[in-house]
């Protein structure tokens, strides 16, 4: 089975710089989306760092088996974000950056999945849309604790408000996540600018409009929807940053 791998990173319509960061390496199978706290300090650098440091540090770890992989998952992150504290400590105009990070790894029959913050992981299979990932934010807590709906939290003033990110101070802990890869199964992962922006219905609808027929996907079809995402977050107002990578197995 191959993996087909396409992304992007789009300033948006509102921002002036763009604090996002992506990593694709198609050759190992591994790839990053970051995005830097807005309103901090050096967000942009955070986030750089931290697809940087990742792989930097993952690829000189044992992955053999499946616990190896989610160790070294985890282990990469933590790396990550002493990388970030270490570089705020040498810069105090830096002091308070962070960043969320999403990964996916392919690994034999399996992909595995970390994160920390609120960009996402999402699996298209047969038609349909799955979250794979759980934010890390006040509004989800609240989702966790039953007292809001999904509804309910898109409409919360304050739901870009996070409980972990990487670099802003001792990190919590990262989840981690492994599903079974079956053929044509689309994986997605995406900073805020994108799953804000566009709701799972219309990134669905998307996503099934320019690929009709899975089997026939290509790379270049696997782009193309990728920058459909990208435009549609635009259009739909572009208030962030916004970041894809689309994963197609073939």
């Amino acid at each position: 089975m191959g993996i087909l791998a396409a992304g992007l990173t789009h300033i948006g319509m509102k921002r002036k710089t763009n604090q996002d960061a992506i990593y694709l390496n198609s050759k190992k199978h591994l790839y990053l989306v970051a995005d830097g706290m807005g309103g901090h300090n050096g967000g942009d650098i955070a986030s750089s760092i931290a697809v940087s440091s990742f792989p930097e540090y993952f690829f000189k770890l044992k992955t053999s088996n499946e616990q190896e992989v989610v160790k070294a998952l985890e282990d990469s992150v933590f790396f990550a974000n002493r990388a970030i504290l270490n570089e705020a400590e040498k810069n105090t105009d830096l002091k308070g950056m962070g960043t969320t990070m999403v990964s996916m790894y392919f690994h034999g029959p399996k992909i595995y999945l970390s994160n920390v913050g609120d960009s996402r992981g999402y699996l298209i299979s047969n038609g349909q849309l799955f979250q794979l990932t759980r934010d890390h934010s006040l509004v989800q807590e609240k989702i966790n604790m039953g007292i809001y709906t999904r509804e309910d939290a898109a409409k919360d003033l304050m739901k870009n408000v996070l409980v972990r990110t990487v670099g802003y101070g001792d990190l919590e802990g990262v989840d981690t996540f492994a599903y079974k890869v079956s053929k044509y199964d689309l994986f997605l992962i995406c900073s805020d600018g994108l799953h804000s922006k566009v709701s799972d219905k219309d990134i669905l609808t998307i996503i099934n409009r320019r690929i009709s027929d899975p089997t026939n996907a290509s790379k270049e079809l696997i782009q193309q929807t990728a920058e459909d995402l990208v435009d549609q977050a635009n259009r739909n107002g572009g208030n962030d940053n916004i970041s894809v990578i689309l994963c197609y197995a073939k």
